[in-house]
């Protein structure tokens, strides 16, 4: 099969590529930058030919800055990357998304949760992938804050979810029909985040202090009673955390000696 990613060369759309061409799909990867294909989904630019021959598009890409920065790319790029998908006979659109986007009143969230009505309301047929947060982000979230040697933990329940299995399940779904629905993923452990922080700090050496923090309104209510996480989740990973980490720290340490 030929599958464009747009978002090609990003933390989940880079692990999807990969995994994609291993199955000997030919892959096209999609960016501004990219030599082969490089397009812009703020301006529509270079998606039909980078579209054209395509059987799948996948849509793993990313929105940055402010919720209207990101729903320029997210949701406004979506539309053109629709609108260019059905005029050169794309079959099926998978969109990764992310669980309880639309159940946090958080702007990036419900930018997500836009850009999910955009592709159930266009005329490509589509599934969507909801994934949980990424061990990945969580962890560059934790030591980011650990360099100023405070770490705010605020209670939230998580069920993060390793990168690469998410990206496993996006190359399962690219390979098949459309589902017209969505696909949930999350990880293996129900926990929140200043168990994980502590975990974090145990696994890696750091001596940051954990501090917790408020999460005060409609959002920290969501957030403590879970809405980032999936009680029946279609797929569930098998790699905790702390197994991720330690991971991690084994291919740090075996990168330091060569």
């Amino acid at each position: 099969m030929d599958i464009a990613i747009a978002g090609g060369t990003g933390t989940l759309g880079s692990r999807v590529a990969e995994e994609l061409r291993t199955r000997g799909h030919r892959v096209r990867v999609l960016s501004r930058r990219s030599p082969e294909y490089p397009v812009d989904l703020t301006t529509g630019e270079g998606l039909i030919d980078a579209l054209a021959g395509c059987d799948v598009v996948v849509d793993a890409a990313n929105g940055h800055g402010s919720p209207r920065g990101a729903s320029r790319t997210l949701v406004d790029g979506t539309r053109r990357l629709l609108a260019a998908a059905r005029a050169v006979g794309v079959q099926h659109h998978v969109c990764v998304s992310m669980v309880g986007c639309d159940m946090v009143p958080m702007g990036y969230l419900q930018v997500k949760a836009e850009q999910e009505w955009v592709v159930r309301e266009g005329r490509v047929p589509w599934t969507i992938v909801r994934a949980t947060q990424f061990h990945e982000l969580l962890a560059s979230a934790l030591a980011s804050a650990a360099k100023w040697g405070v770490v705010p933990v605020p209670r939230a329940r998580l069920r993060t979810v390793a990168c690469l299995e998410a990206a496993w399940v996006v190359a399962d779904v690219a390979e098949g029909v459309p589902h017209r629905g969505r696909i949930e993923i999350c990880g293996p452990e129900d926990t929140d985040v200043r168990e994980m922080a502590r975990v974090w700090r145990t696994v890696t050496g750091r001596r940051a202090v954990l501090m917790p923090v408020p999460l005060p309104g409609r959002m920290g209510q969501a957030l403590r009673a879970g809405a980032l996480t999936v009680e029946r989740p279609d797929v569930r990973g098998t790699m905790s955390f702390g197994e991720w980490l330690r991971t991690e720290q084994v291919w740090a340490s075996v990168a330091g000696t060569r």
